[in-house]
């Protein structure tokens, strides 16, 4: 099993030596989709996967999901958190075994949502309804000075409710003189770059596994197709995600690294519970 650069206690102390550092801007992987972003002493999390739910779940089927990173650290011990998200209610991007202790953790929490999921976000969780903070294309929320604006993602397709909401969301965060985009699961659609490309973003954090029908789940942006996306949108950097969490809907980063060299992207590929910072000029 891949073991993460940091995890537990090191990670912990990594994330409280960096707190007081006004200027600059932290930021985490956590394995699959998850970030912890860190500015000013506030903290946001980006689709946190902390449990073995799935492995559990699919341990005796046909689609087994095979952890292969271990965890950074237990939810409950993430005590300082302000803001999470959830992209949509897949799992791995809404984890109960993940967002339950982490709330109880930390009582006043605010949690980031796609709108159009409230009825099954509260259903997972067992909360109240009005607890989450709903979002659609083009609104937003703030929140200890995070700004949360709802994107579409399109998971292989556009997933809408009846009131034409989208049930998948990427989420741009802007936090002082930074602008994030966390795609959430997404493959490049029509008007992708256009919307995109408004914001001025400064990292890109893109999925990489692709789409293979043999895995029987949807999929997302390749390595070439994330890195060809960060290029388009004129992002700073692009950091990778979504691999080497479950051994069958995993990628290589290879490719991605190649397209980013060719394109004259910048880019990082970051290990499980290792940090980015970066200071503005």
């Amino acid at each position: 099993m891949i073991q993460p650069i940091l995890s537990d206690d090191e990670f912990l102390a990594d994330v409280e030596s960096t707190s007081l550092q006004s200027d600059t801007l932290h930021l985490w992987w956590l394995g699959q989709s998850g970030f912890l972003v860190q500015w000013q002493d506030q903290h946001l999390l980006l689709d946190p996967y902390l449990s073995d739910s799935l492995t559990a779940k699919y341990a005796n089927t046909d689609k087994p999901h095979i952890r292969m990173t271990a965890r950074v650290v237990a939810p409950e011990r993430l005590n300082f958190i302000d803001v999470v998200t959830s992209s949509h209610n897949h799992t791995d991007h809404l984890d109960g075994e993940t967002l339950i202790p982490l709330r109880q953790a930390n009582p006043n929490l605010q949690l980031v949502i796609p709108e159009a999921n409230r009825t099954f976000v509260a259903e997972r969780l067992g909360c109240n309804p009005a607890w989450p903070l709903g979002v659609e294309d083009g609104t937003a929320v703030t929140i200890s000075g995070f700004t949360i604006s709802g994107v579409p993602a399109a998971h292989e397709q556009f997933d809408q409710d009846a009131n034409g909401r989208h049930k998948f969301l990427g989420y741009i965060v802007q936090c002082g003189p930074w602008t994030l985009y966390h795609s959430g699961d997404t493959i490049w659609y029509q008007g992708m770059v256009e919307k995109l490309r408004g914001w001025s973003i400064d990292i890109a954090m893109l999925p990489i596994n692709g789409r293979a029908l043999e895995r029987r789940v949807a999929g997302n942006l390749d390595g070439v197709e994330a890195a060809a996306l960060a290029k388009e949108i004129g992002a700073g950097l692009v950091i990778a995600s979504h691999f080497e969490m479950f051994t069958f809907n995993t990628a290589s980063p290879d490719g991605f690294v190649a397209a980013c060299q060719r394109n004259g992207q910048r880019y990082a590929i970051l290990r499980a519970g290792e940090r980015w910072q970066g200071r503005k000029a």
